[in-house]
C-alpha cells in the first residue's frame, strides 16, 4: 500500500474555514485543530516510512489514521466508536482538519495502521511529536526535575494453570498444522491427538491424580508429535504455535532414562503463562498488607515536577515525559535505565532531580548519579539483618574508600578484604573486628551467636548507600520526598481516563504502542486544559481593564 497524497488546502467555505463560527475560543477541539494536528503532520515523515511510496493503492491519510488513535485514547473509545466519531462528529471532523465530506474508513484500518508502526518501530511516534511540542512551547525542559514509579498492566488474556496451558499450545499447535498438513499426510496419532486436545476439555476440577495424570498423557503426546514433526518439512516446524509448543516443552518437561517423559523440577522464572500471549507474565507484588497478583506486563511512567505551588484553579503543570512497558517480572532499576535512555533518544537529557522510590535506589544507582552530577532522590533499602540480635550495618561508620570502618564501641579496624564474584564480577569488602571483640561490652548486642568476633560484608558503593541513610532521618529530605507522591495521582489518571492498567492488544510491542498512545493522549489532555485556564485568565485581565 502506497503513501496517499497530502493535501494541507482547505475549503474557503468549509469547515475549516468557518471553524471559529461553531467552535469557541476554548473549545477543546479547535485548540487540539490548532495545537495538536500541526505537530501530527510534522511526524508524516517518520509515517511515510511505514508506506510504500510508489507501489499499491494509496492507503489512508496516516496523518488522519494517527490523530485518530490520540483522540480515541483521549476519550477512550474503542476502533468502532472512534470510526463513527470521525464520521458524524464535528468536534472530531475539525480537530481533525476534516470537512464534513470527509474521507471514510473501515475500523480494520486502525488495526493495520497499528501494526504498520510496531512493525516499523515507529510506536512514539505521537508521544515524541506531543512531547517535543510541549518543549518548544516552554512546558517541559531539558534536564528538567522529574518523578518515576511504575505500575502493572492487566494481559488481555487471563492466567491458565499448566496443565491447561499445555493443552491449549497442544490445541493451537494442531490447529496450525491443520492448514498446512493435508489428511494424506497427517500421522496414525492424528486423528487421537485432534480428539483429545481439539474436539475435547477435561474437567479441572477432577481429582489430583487424575490431572497428574493427564498431565504426563500430554507430556507423551507432545514428545509424539514433535519426534514425527522433526522429520518433516521445515516450513511445519517453524508456524508461530508449533514454535511456543518448543518452548513450552522446555519449560515443562524432559525425558528421563527409565522413565520416560517426566515433569521438570526446575521451571524457568518467566514460563508461558498463556499460549494466546506467551510474553504476559505472572508476577507478585507486597505493598504494605495488601499482596497484588497479576499476569500481564510492567509500565514505567516519568512526569515532570512543578516548580512551585499553583494558583486557585490552576491545572497541573505536570506532563508526562517517558512511558516505558517492561515484562511484569522486569525490574524497577531496569525500567529506570530504559526510561532515562528513551528520554535522551528523545533529546531530554537526564533529569537533574529524579524522585522515586525505593525499589530504583542501590549503592550503585547512587553512585553513577553523582558521577553524572544529577540526583537520585529516593529510600535507601534497609541494611541486612546480620544474626538475630546482632547490629546492622547502619549501626557501623563505613568508610569503603578508605577501608576503614568504626564499630558502635568506637573500635576502628583496618582489616579490610576485597572480595570479587568470579561470574558476576561483583566487588565487595569484609570488615573484621578480630582483635576488638573480645572484652567488648557491646559484644553481646554486637557479634552474632557462634562466630568469635564480628565482621561484616558491604558493597563496593556502600558509602553514597550510608549517606543516603543518614539522609533520611532528616526533615528537609522528608519534605523533599513529598515531591513524589503526585505521580500516584497521575498513574490513578491514566488507569481511570485512559485505561493504562489494562491491555486492549496481545505482546509486548503492541502493549508498548497502547502505553505510548496513553502518554500522548494525557499530555494532550493536560496541554488543553492549560490552554483554556490561560485564555480564561487573559479574558478576565481584559475585562477588568
Amino acid at each position: 500500500m502506497s503513501l496517499p497524497v497530502f493535501d494541507p488546502q482547505t475549503h474557503l467555505f468549509g469547515l475549516q474555514a468557518r471553524s471559529s463560527d461553531v467552535f469557541t475560543e476554548t473549545d477543546r477541539y479547535r485548540l487540539f485543530a490548532q495545537k495538536i494536528y500541526p505537530l501530527l503532520v510534522e511526524s508524516r515523515a517518520k509515517l511515510g516510512a511505514c508506506y510504500c511510496l510508489t507501489n499499491g493503492r494509496p492507503g489512508v491519510e496516516p496523518v488522519l489514521l494517527l490523530g485518530v488513535s490520540v483522540l480515541q485514547f483521549l476519550e477512550r473509545v474503542p476502533d468502532r466508536q472512534a470510526v463513527e466519531l470521525v464520521k458524524y462528529h464535528i468536534g472530531w471532523k475539525h480537530a481533525l482538519a476534516q470537512e464534513l465530506e470527509g474521507e471514510v474508513f473501515d475500523p480494520t484500518v486502525l488495526v493495520r495502521f497499528r501494526e504498520r508502526l510496531v512493525e516499523h518501530a515507529q510506536g512514539r511516534v505521537a508521544f515524541e511529536a506531543v512531547l517535543g511540542g510541549l518543549e518548544r512551547a516552554g512546558l517541559v525542559k531539558q534536564k528538567g526535575r522529574q518523578r518515576l514509579d511504575s505500575t502493572h498492566v492487566l494481559a488481555v488474556v487471563a492466567r491458565m494453570g499448566t496443565l491447561e496451558c499445555v493443552r491449549e499450545s497442544l490445541r493451537l499447535a494442531l490447529e496450525e498444522l491443520a492448514e498446512k498438513v493435508g489428511e494424506a499426510q497427517r500421522p496414525e496419532f492424528w486423528s487421537r491427538l485432534w480428539e483429545r486436545y481439539v474436539d475435547s476439555q477435561p474437567d479441572y476440577q477432577a481429582a489430583a491424580e487424575t490431572l497428574k495424570q493427564k498431565m504426563t498423557q500430554a507430556g507423551e503426546d507432545l514428545l509424539e508429535l514433535r519426534t514425527w514433526l522433526a522429520s518433516q518439512p521445515e516450513a511445519w516446524r517453524q508456524g508461530e504455535k508449533v514454535r511456543l509448543l518448543e518452548r513450552v516443552w522446555s519449560e515443562q518437561f524432559e525425558v528421563v532414562e527409565g522413565q520416560g517423559v517426566v515433569r521438570k523440577t526446575e521451571i524457568p522464572a518467566t514460563p508461558v503463562q498463556n499460549p494466546h500471549d506467551p510474553e504476559a507474565q505472572w508476577c507478585t507484588k507486597k505493598t504494605g498488607a495488601a499482596k497484588k497478583e497479576w499476569v500481564g506486563y510492567k509500565v514505567q511512567v516519568a512526569e515532570t515536577v512543578p516548580e512551585g505551588p499553583l494558583e486557585p484553579g490552576e491545572p497541573t503543570p505536570a506532563l508526562i515525559t517517558g512511558i516505558v512497558t517492561q515484562s511484569a517480572t522486569g525490574s524497577d532499576e531496569a525500567g529506570m535505565a530504559a526510561m532515562l535512555q528513551q528520554q535522551a533518544e528523545m533529546g531530554l537529557g537526564k533529569p537533574s532531580e529524579l524522585y522515586v522510590d525505593g525499589a530504583y535506589v542501590s549503592g550503585q544507582q547512587l553512585a553513577q548519579a553523582e558521577a553524572e552530577g544529577r540526583q537520585l532522590l529516593g529510600p535507601a533499602p534497609p541494611p541486612a539483618q546480620t544474626g538475630k540480635s546482632a547490629y546492622k550495618s547502619d549501626a557501623f561508620d563505613i568508610d569503603v574508600e578508605q577501608r576503614r570502618a568504626t564499630c558502635p564501641a568506637g573500635q576502628t579496624s583496618t582489616q579490610c578484604s576485597r572480595l570479587e564474584e568470579e561470574k558476576t564480577g561483583k566487588v565487595s569488602y569484609r570488615f573484621e573486628w578480630s582483635t576488638h571483640c573480645h572484652c567488648c561490652p557491646l559484644r553481646a548486642q554486637c557479634v552474632p551467636d557462634g562466630q568469635k568476633h564480628r565482621s561484616l560484608v558491604v558493597g563496593q558503593h556502600h558509602t553514597p548507600l550510608q549517606t543516603r541513610r543518614r539522609e533520611m532521618k532528616t526533615e528537609s529530605f522528608q519534605k523533599q520526598m513529598k515531591q513524589r507522591n503526585a505521580i500516584e495521582g497521575t498513574h490513578s489518571e491514566l488507569a481511570r481516563a485512559h485505561g493504562l492498567r489494562r491491555a486492549r492488544y496481545r505482546g509486548l510491542k503492541k502493549v508498548t504502542l497502547q502505553n505510548y498512545l496513553i502518554g500522548a493522549a494525557c499530555n494532550v489532555k493536560r496541554w488543553i486544559r492549560r490552554l483554556q485556564w490561560e485564555i480564561k485568565q487573559e479574558q478576565c485581565a481584559r475585562q477588568a481593564s
